[in-house]
């Protein structure tokens, strides 16, 4: 597995659930690459809470930590930034950086929604953008992942906990050899 393919398994788990069956492999495909990676991989107890769930009851969780919760929503500026102006900036930030290396994401989520940004670095890794990869993930995708962690770790037994911390994880291995760059 590659690292683009734990980028896209990680970002659909955060998405919105569509089938259980494609949430379980994922969280098999993200492990093992976090394994392969030497980051012991903190999925387990979300593959549990899958396996033993509906279908709906997964919906119903998901819409009620990320949704109905503003403090652990997956927006990644609202982390940042709040309903501060400097928010709308790393909007258009985020949004040129797509464009700049011909990301057409597709569907209507704001461009700092996590699954979002996730399937941004799995392309960046599929086309061997390794600089540009790492420099985004620390100037624009970290700082608000590990807000998002530490707001999500205030909710007790959050089944969806171990997939943010995944996230984290990861990219905050991908990021530790980036080039320098401006922050968001």
């Amino acid at each position: 597995m590659s690292m683009a393919d734990c980028y896209d398994s990680l970002a659909r788990i955060l998405d919105y659930p569509g089938g259980k069956e494609g949430i379980l492999s994922d969280c098999e495909k993200a492990g093992r690459m976090l394994e392969a990676r030497n980051i012991e991989s903190p999925l387990e107890p979300f593959a549990r809470f899958v396996e033993s769930s509906s279908l709906s009851r997964l919906q119903e969780d998901y819409v009620a930590t990320f949704d109905f919760n503003p403090a652990v929503a997956l927006y990644l500026g609202h982390h940042l930034f709040g309903e501060n102006r400097k928010k709308g900036a790393y909007m258009i930030r985020l949004k040129q950086e797509f464009g700049r290396h011909g990301f057409a994401p597709s569907g209507n989520e704001l461009p700092d929604h996590l699954p979002r940004v996730l399937g941004f670095l799995a392309f960046l890794s599929r086309n061997a953008e390794d600089g540009a990869r790492r420099s985004f993930i620390a100037e624009c995708v970290l700082p608000g992942v590990e807000r998002l962690v530490v707001n999500l770790s205030s909710r007790k037994n959050s089944p969806w906990m171990p997939v943010v911390e995944s996230a984290r994880l990861l990219c905050s291995a991908d990021s530790s050899n980036r080039e320098e760059g401006k922050p968001c």
